[in-house]
């Protein structure tokens, strides 16, 4: 378990851009060094804690790139069209020791290893076949045409996946294709999530009038699951400083992160501050984002803790910009932000400069086939339809003062922040 400094999170400066705040969590969290071996089919998703270097070249041998006729390049056609005896017939997974003669052609199929002497393949659609075993190939190819060498792909010896990187389905692809069984993977990072106040319940629990189903902790929990976290779901916990210091202190001692969702403002009625503070440290982080501004990090007994926006929103998109990027500082990952598309806006929008704004957004084609970015019809950041029912954000920097109709806007896709 890595143990953080209690000042780690100090930062005394302005208000923290989203970069900088990005920026800082890769270079204060410390990375979880604990490592485990698992199969390839439970690979995916997981962070990889070793380069891997080819055991084996790739393709293994040389082989034809597809269907047709092998020769050597010696007899190749010149100006005109050339008639070839078929003296022999390869398959994909035949053996290794036909020999090429000279002015014939062996049949060879995709895959096929290619005959010693043989390095030129005629796609079958470019020839004419003939009866009593000959084919006319024609003039104008160049030697070495449609064979795929020895390590065209991948060297022996060269590092194909690198330390760090959170494997997807092809880099699971390319392992097996070299022949590994098992990768060495970084362990799952262990996030205590729970939700704070006596206004909110659990789904399917009795509920007053006044309160409110607990969404916030459901969407987390989920999106730490497409992180490839193990989660402890703590469950909602009532408005009393005593409970909620006592979870969190019995939740640092198994736990590499401690994630909350609200209590964590400066109202009278925000308890979670006031129970990090008690058994921790707590350094507001004045983020300038919205929505979202309201985020918290701190420090208990050595584990990170986070406390996001209680606005579902504003917690998704704080989730999005803090958690994911400490999520991979913790795992030694690196993180890669998703590139934004530029689409045109079919909106008006203003904002303040010095702070970063991200706008719920759905696409459409305009007339001339160009993708168009509609802004959702209202503002609240407690509104989870817009979520819903958007395609994702659209990014405006620090320094814009607004959006008019038909201006260049960066869009991110829901898909690319979870």
């Amino acid at each position: 378990m890595a143990q953080l400094s209690d000042d780690c999170f100090a930062f005394g400066g302005p208000m923290l851009s989203v970069d900088a705040a990005v920026e800082l969590l890769g270079e204060r969290l410390a990375v979880i060094e604990d490592r485990e071996t698992v199969s390839l089919s439970a690979a995916d998703g997981r962070v990889l804690a070793r380069d891997l270097e080819a055991p084996l070249p790739l393709p293994p041998f040389t082989n034809s790139a597809v269907d047709g006729y092998a020769v050597r390049g010696e007899d190749l056609p010149g100006t005109t069209e050339k008639v070839f005896p078929v003296v022999d017939f390869l398959q994909a997974g035949a053996s290794a020791n036909a020999v090429a003669q000279p002015g014939a052609a062996i049949r060879i199929f995709t895959g096929a290893p290619m005959p010693e002497g043989a390095d030129t393949v005629f796609m079958q659609e470019d020839v004419k076949v003939e009866k009593k075993g000959r084919v006319i190939l024609p003039p104008g190819l160049k030697r070495g045409a449609n064979v795929r060498p020895t390590g065209e792909d991948i060297r022996q010896g060269q590092v194909v996946l690198r330390s760090g990187q959170r494997l997807r389905p092809q880099d699971v692809a390319l392992a097996a294709a070299l022949g590994c069984t098992r990768l060495e993977v970084r362990r799952r990072i262990r996030v205590a999530v729970f939700s704070t106040g006596n206004e909110i319940v659990a789904p399917g629990a009795p509920r007053r009038d006044t309160q409110l189903f607990d969404s916030n902790r459901v969407m987390l929990t989920a999106m730490l699951g497409r992180l490839g976290c193990e989660v402890s779901d703590l469950g909602i916990l009532p408005d009393d400083h005593g409970a909620i210091a006592r979870v969190l202190k019995e939740s640092a001692a198994g736990h590499d992160l401690i994630l909350t969702s609200g209590g964590v403002s400066t109202g009278e009625a925000d308890y979670v501050k006031e129970a990090v503070e008690s058994v921790g440290k707590l350094v507001f982080w004045r983020m300038a984002i919205k929505p979202g501004r309201p985020v918290a990090m701190g420090v208990i007994d050595g584990t990170a803790f986070i406390g996001l926006p209680g606005n579902p929103v504003a917690s998704f998109v704080t989730f999005a910009y803090v958690v994911r990027p400490a999520i991979y500082a913790l795992a030694g990952a690196r993180l890669q932000m998703a590139p934004a598309v530029p689409v045109r806006a079919a909106f008006t929008y203003k904002k303040k400069v010095g702070r970063r704004e991200y706008v719920r957004a759905h696409l459409r084609r305009a007339a001339d086939g160009g993708l168009e970015a509609v802004k959702f019809p209202r503002e609240g950041a407690g509104l989870l339809s817009s979520l819903v029912e958007t395609d994702g954000l659209v990014e405006l920097g620090e320094q814009t003062k607004g959006v008019q109709p038909g201006e260049s806007v960066a869009f991110l896709a829901y898909s690319s922040l979870v």
